[in-house]
């Protein structure tokens, strides 16, 4: 077990420095100067030419591309993200303030998601063929498709603007006020949670499916053991592999989604800091946010690999 999650982890550092060289040159390929942008939003008239060398030698900008990235991880080592050119400020700090609002949502969406998905599935596949089979997979299809920013307005619309239920976004921190953190996370998980359920419930419905029909769980109808045993001890056990899988999977689009859902409730989350950051070019906060979002992803599917060997022991890693 530990050489393997040695080869995991090193296959980890792997994946994260191509990550971290795929969006340093992809944020060098965009259109537009980030200086030039930096000085119009800063309404600075004029910039002599010894102030612009000046400011591109202050953020490593005078520098060559292959240095640009070698000083940039060199200080990620150091624990130095960077500073911000439009705000200012250190990215670190930056990233430290927004980074818990968006785990907040993620680990709200990803415990809703499992538990719901995990249940809709094993109800489906132990009544597979019953009315409730055929109303939650089809339910289920169609969370699959529904796109979660145009879910978001569409709730917005009905439970703030037309029942005044909800709040219209924004986020309450939950030691401040647990009960109106929760009452303003409630449509935002809802929209981050809803693909995972859907995908969570059709991948457990078939996973069961599959191992309600081996000798084993036969075996165990045939010597009289209850449902509630064969269910929770041999059925679901061994159908949770794939579904792991899939948990694992919903990680990275939770944190992917948080984008598109941070923007749209005005959360002040990772998403829309690295949105807005992408909009105005500041290269060193997506840098570092993309950096900080694929670790988050890397140690994700790491505990899921590790995880399989507890639930199918049948696994052994050499």
């Amino acid at each position: 077990m530990t050489a393997y999650i040695v080869r995991r982890l090193m296959l980890g550092v792997v994946i994260l420095l191509l990550v971290t060289l795929l969006v340093f040159l992809a944020m060098r390929l965009l259109p537009g100067d980030p200086l030039i942008i930096f000085i119009s939003q800063s309404q600075v008239e004029v910039y002599s030419p010894e102030q612009l060398a000046e400011l591109r030698h202050e953020y490593g900008l005078d520098k060559s591309l292959p240095m640009q990235y070698i000083s940039w991880i060199g200080n990620i080592l150091r624990g130095d993200m960077g500073k911000s050119i439009v705000l200012g400020q250190d990215v670190g700090y930056l990233i430290s303030k927004r980074l818990p609002v968006t785990i907040y949502f993620g680990a709200l969406s990803f415990i809703v998601s499992a538990f719901l998905g995990i249940i809709f599935g094993v109800i489906c596949a132990l009544r597979r063929g019953k009315w409730i089979d055929s109303v939650v997979t089809v339910l289920a299809n169609i969370g699959i498709t529904l796109p979660a920013f145009w879910l978001g307005i569409l709730l917005m619309f009905v439970f703030s603007l037309t029942l005044h239920w909800l709040p219209t976004g924004g986020y309450v921190p939950p030691t401040e006020s647990l009960g109106q953190s929760l009452r303003a996370a409630i449509m935002p998980v809802i929209c981050l949670s809803l693909f995972s359920i859907a995908s969570l419930t059709r991948q457990t419905r078939s996973a069961m499916l599959e191992v309600v029909s081996q000798d084993y769980i036969r075996t165990a109808w045939s010597k009289g053991l209850r449902e509630r045993v064969i269910i929770y001890r041999h059925t679901i056990k061994n159908a949770m592999i794939p579904v792991i899988t899939i948990l694992g999977l919903q990680v990275g689009l939770i944190f992917g989604g948080s984008v598109l859902i941070e923007t749209v409730f005005q959360i002040p989350g990772m998403g829309r800091l690295l949105a807005n950051s992408l909009f105005s070019h500041d290269y060193q906060i997506v840098q570092a946010g993309t950096l900080v979002i694929a670790v988050v992803v890397v140690l994700s599917n790491l505990i899921v690999d590790i995880s399989y060997g507890w639930f199918d022991p049948r696994i052994r890693y050499g």
